[in-house]
């Protein structure tokens, strides 16, 4: 049933509203990652013994902790802000967009 559903879905959306969808994703990335929790994280000198070593891990269980309290925040406020001023939120994404002219665009290949 969801594979016939995924089916018709794909044949209703036109390329232009996968376009759209892929750049309303990757703003929402913008505002709930890249400007977020993430770049007090990021910022400073990576470890000298442990960089680019998959093994180790490279952020602690309350960095990670604030990275999704962070995202679940931003990405709440959006979707609130896209259901009481739709206007507004059509900005934010048209904004978001200019941060994201370089990225690769999301593949269709996620399944929940």
């Amino acid at each position: 049933m969801k594979s016939r559903a995924k089916k018709n879905a794909k044949k209703i959306a036109t390329d232009r509203d996968l376009e759209d969808l892929a750049q309303e994703a990757k703003s929402i990335v913008v505002y709930a990652f890249r400007n977020g929790a993430i770049e007090d994280i990021h910022a400073g000198k990576a470890c000298p013994r442990c960089s680019g070593k998959s093994e180790y891990s490279h952020i602690t269980q309350e960095e990670m902790r604030i990275l999704i309290k962070s995202a679940v925040d931003r990405i709440y406020a959006l979707l609130k802000m896209k259901s009481e001023y739709p206007e507004h939120y059509d900005e934010m994404i048209k904004a978001g967009a200019l941060f994201t002219a370089a990225w690769d665009d999301p593949e269709d290949n996620v399944s929940f």
